[in-house]
């Protein structure tokens, strides 16, 4: 017996938004059975966007159920049968946490359509739901509304139970692909589950707690690739759980990584758990008028143009700005020497540190190699590849350093930028997150980076 589940949320994160729409179609395999259908008060606001995507605003959840009044309820429906959503994660993280805040335990055995649909039906543009209903055939009724979207998914479900000539949904429910090196503790079913996606893995032991903390383009890849060498049969032997948290923008994965790896402390992160910020690029203007740089320690008082933690890091940095601007190693700090810098006698330097450029004209070129830089109070977003086709990632930078980000609808647009603003998730500031910033932002064009006004 398959459970199909949608839900509808007041945002994109299972750890600080909650549940205000849930539908549950049945399945016995051969047509649907029968269905569920709650509104849910998640004793909060709902979010104008969400109200604008969903059509579901407070005052319609004045006097519905919490999840805890119907936890029994619902428990009792899904159990012992397979949960089956698209994008199965999103709404099985939801579910299993609003279970968890009533002290109940909810493991299902779990498929997700959008997996299940690029194995049977392979070849579509895309494997979004409204998509895939359109190339289907399949009438969806109020699109992003619970039971709509759960009963288009039930059909598109059977459907795919009919196609499946190779039994993929038999394999994956059984767990009977390919024998796979995985570590003792991890079940062949765990393995499957792993998304074939960008974002961020966690590994726990027997207890529960984190011993490691990552980021992959392919975490269901990446996973394997933990455990060909011999230097890892500690952390083989160790792991008992894996669990992930998707973003589809690989700069939100690296962030996040960074971010996690400061707040867990994770047993295997040796190397990352130890950055700190402690160099810097700064700039000043000698006698002569000439933008000099020059890497420092950072110290109280003197803000730095960017910052690293290692020398080589800084070091690294500024050389690449002198090739890339035409900029005096001399000026710059890289070289040395009384004279003229060594790059001038090859023709490499256009001669600042001999007088033979003007202070003016090569100021401008000094300028523009940092204009990326942060400035104090500076806002702005970067709008990037979200999780799923049909949203985009959103993440709020100030100065430089991440200070929150959620995931918005591409069919909405940025006119109202203090209400999406408003609905992402804060984060606590982690220095990691600007150096990553730094080498990043020069893949964004401008279309994706919208600055905002002082807080």
């Amino acid at each position: 017996m398959y459970a199909i589940v949608d839900i509808e949320t007041t945002g994109g994160f299972s750890a600080n938004n909650r549940i205000i729409e849930i539908a549950v179609v049945f399945h016995d395999g051969q047509k649907i059975t029968g269905h569920y259908e709650r509104l849910l008060d998640p004793c909060r606001s709902v979010p104008g966007f969400i109200t604008g995507l969903t059509g579901i605003d407070s005052g319609m959840l004045e006097g519905a159920p919490t999840f805890a009044q119907v936890a029994d309820e619902l428990l009792e429906l899904l159990e012992g049968k397979i949960f089956v959503a698209h994008n199965v994660s999103f709404d099985y993280n939801f579910i299993k946490r609003e279970f968890e805040q009533v002290n109940k335990v909810f493991k299902p055995k779990r498929l997700c359509t959008v997996r299940l649909s690029r194995k049977i039906f392979p070849g579509l543009k895309s494997y979004s739901l409204g998509r895939l209903c359109e190339s289907r055939g399949i009438q969806v009724n109020d699109r992003h509304r619970a039971l709509g979207d759960a009963w288009a998914t039930a059909i598109l479900f059977g459907q795919l139970l009919q196609a499946d000539e190779l039994e993929e949904i038999s394999q994956s429910v059984k767990g009977r692909n390919k024998s796979l090196s995985l570590p003792p503790n991890i079940s062949q079913e765990q393995f499957e589950q792993l998304p074939q996606a960008t974002g961020v893995y966690y590994f726990h032991d027997k207890i529960g707690k984190v011993i490691y903390v990552g980021k992959a383009l392919n975490i269901k890849s990446r996973f394997m690739g933990h455990f060909t060498g011999k230097s890892k049969i500690n952390l083989k032997s160790e792991i008992f759980d894996v669990s992930y948290e998707l973003t589809g923008s690989e700069l939100l994965a690296l962030l996040l990584e960074a971010m996690e790896i400061k707040r867990l402390w994770p047993k295997y992160n040796r190397s990352l758990k130890v950055r700190s910020v402690s160099w810097g690029i700064y700039s000043y203007l000698d006698q002569e008028g000439y933008t000099r740089f020059q890497i420092n320690k950072i110290f109280p008082g003197v803000k730095p143009l960017m910052t690293f933690s290692h020398h080589a890091e800084a070091w690294k940095h500024l050389s690449d700005k002198i090739e890339s601007f035409d900029l005096c190693p001399k000026l710059s700090g890289i070289q040395k020497t009384s004279e003229a810098c060594y790059d001038f006698q090859f023709g490499k330097c256009k001669g600042a540190c001999c007088g033979m450029e003007s202070f003016d004209v090569y100021n401008q070129r000094a300028d523009c190699a940092f204009e990326n830089s942060f400035g104090e109070g500076e806002r702005f977003l970067i709008k990037d590849k979200g999780r799923r086709p049909e949203e985009d990632a959103v993440l709020l930078f100030e100065e430089g350093f991440l200070a929150a980000f959620g995931y918005i609808e591409t069919a909405l647009d940025f006119d109202h930028v203090q209400e999406v603003v408003a609905c992402l998730k804060p984060v606590k500031r982690v220095a990691e997150t600007r150096l990553l910033l730094q080498s990043f932002i020069s893949r964004f064009s401008t279309e994706h980076i919208i600055h905002l006004g002082p807080d």
